[in-house]
């Protein structure tokens, strides 16, 4: 069996640009670096190939939130709820984090503008330190979202139409009890818990996808996909508005 030849930078930037992402675009990056199968020089080589797809000119932004990658959970910790847990890190923090190889090689790049929080930001590029502050200037400025090996689950722009609150009986399903708390300090921990019904999100992408909004290509064996991030975050938005219990998934009489 022959192996596939590894990725070089020029095979990655030649993926992209068939994509439709070209100089002077404004993108929010979420990827896996195993997805691609072998790529020649590692993170480094997609990171030098993003920032050679956009250019200065343009903008990549990436989540950097300072959270260890996702720990093993124990039987108990199944039992009592618990959906994942992770450690918190300090934001100066060298340790490899959940964001994946490929968004912490991009932190550490010179040129890069990180913002504070346990939700920060880094980008690169046109008005990176308006894109450090949040999702919100790539949303105003109708830039792209790009996820690269990974699905909906993981573009963090999304988390802006929930702004205006998802109804309490829906939020109480994934509400961390006291208990969990105690035994989790959230100055140490994250922890999920619960689940809803539905998985809203996909849900959102199902739409997106009816509607001809995700452009897709694979890129050695990373299925990469495209779209206007606020488009797809309006779907989210107006579902939210108009029916998020059915959204969810939480039947009339949960009501």
């Amino acid at each position: 069996m022959v192996r596939a030849k590894p990725l070089s930078r020029q095979d990655i930037e030649e993926g992209l640009r068939l994509l439709g992402l070209g100089r002077g675009d404004a993108t929010e990056v979420h990827s896996s670096l195993s997805s691609f199968g072998q790529v020649a020089g590692g993170a480094p080589t997609v990171v030098d190939a993003l920032m050679n797809v956009v250019g200065p000119e343009g903008a990549l932004v990436m989540s950097a939130y300072p959270l260890t990658p996702a720990l093993p959970l124990t039987e108990e910790e199944k039992a009592r709820g618990m959906a994942w847990k992770v450690r918190k890190l300090a934001e100066d923090s060298r340790e490899r984090t959940g964001m994946g190889a490929i968004a912490d090689e991009f932190r550490a790049r010179p040129g890069v503008v990180c913002g504070t929080g346990l939700h920060r930001v880094c980008a690169w590029g046109r008005d990176a330190l308006l894109h450090s502050q949040g999702y919100q200037r790539l949303l105003d400025s109708d830039g792209w979202a790009l996820l690269l090996g990974v699905d909906i689950n993981r573009c963090s722009s999304m988390h802006a139409a929930e702004q205006a609150g998802i109804p309490d009986r829906i939020a109480k399903l994934t509400q961390v009890p006291e208990d969990i708390r105690r035994d989790y300090p959230a100055d140490t921990w994250e922890v999920g818990y619960g689940s809803t019904p539905d998985d809203a999100w996909a849900k959102v992408w199902e739409q997106a996808e009816r509607q001809g909004l995700i452009r897709k290509r694979r890129i050695g064996q990373a299925q990469c996909m495209l779209f206007r991030a606020k488009a797809v975050v309006s779907i989210y938005a107006e579902l939210l508005r108009t029916d998020p219990f059915a959204l969810f998934g939480v039947k009339q009489e949960q009501r």
